[in-house]
């Protein structure tokens, strides 16, 4: 099963989001949307970092919602 890990940092209000395992990163490429790409040695895109997050509301949390969808 593949597995998706998501990290919250609320001092440097950041978000990440690891689509494979961070050990495997070989390059960092920011976006012009304060976007950050993870990327492996072979160029796949392995991990999203959101710069200057910071969760809406009065309870400043974060809530993840898992969705599966059969194939067709």
């Amino acid at each position: 099963m593949d597995k998706i890990k998501v990290i919250h940092d609320t001092v440097g209000h950041t978000l990440t989001v690891w689509l494979d395992d961070p050990a495997k990163e070989h390059v960092c490429e920011e976006t012009t949307d304060e976007v950050v790409l993870m990327k492996d040695a072979s160029g796949r895109v392995i991990g999203v970092e959101l710069l200057h997050y910071r969760p809406e509301g009065p309870q400043k949390t974060l809530s993840v919602e898992t969705v599966v969808q059969a194939d067709s």
